[in-house]
């Protein structure tokens, strides 16, 4: 019997593949448990269209990568602080920072998560962060500390 599975089964398949299998392995255990279902012509449209779709959002989400990654090429963001002596801030400057001086100075929404500092900042001056949004696509952001 051909069944599509729903959820990847050890050693019999991956979510979304088509594959041969006993029928008494597809009825009582596969279908059973709801790992899979039997391979009709309903159920193969939909699997074409469910990979359609994601391939369509994996595709409008690589481009709003792209566009996002385009807008902070070269630019720098100015971030004001208090410091005590010597030039040492009080606490430091954090990604969660960052990212919201990105959205607020250049209007790209960043997630904390996705920005990776080259050393901690917590004196006056010049930093480089690397904003990493997809899988090969990120970009660099100066930083520039100044006193408020």
């Amino acid at each position: 019997m051909k069944v599509i599975f729903l959820k990847d089964v050890k050693g019999s398949g991956k979510k979304g593949e088509v594959k041969e299998v006993a029928d008494g392995y597809a009825r009582n255990f596969l279908i059973g448990k709801g790992l899979a279902v039997e391979a009709t012509a309903k159920n193969m449209s939909d699997l074409a269209g469910k990979k359609s779709s994601e391939q369509y959002k994996a595709d409008t989400a690589k481009q709003e990568a792209m566009d996002s990654a385009a807008k902070l090429k070269g630019k720098k963001v100015i971030c004001k602080s208090r410091a005590g002596q010597g030039g040492k801030l009080f606490g430091s400057i954090t990604p969660a920072n960052i990212a919201e001086l990105i959205s607020e100075q250049l209007g790209v929404p960043v997630d904390k998560k996705k920005i990776s500092l080259s050393s901690e900042i917590k004196t006056f001056g010049t930093y480089t962060a690397e904003v990493k949004f997809l899988a090969g696509i990120s970009e660099k952001v100066t930083i520039e500390v100044t006193e408020e």
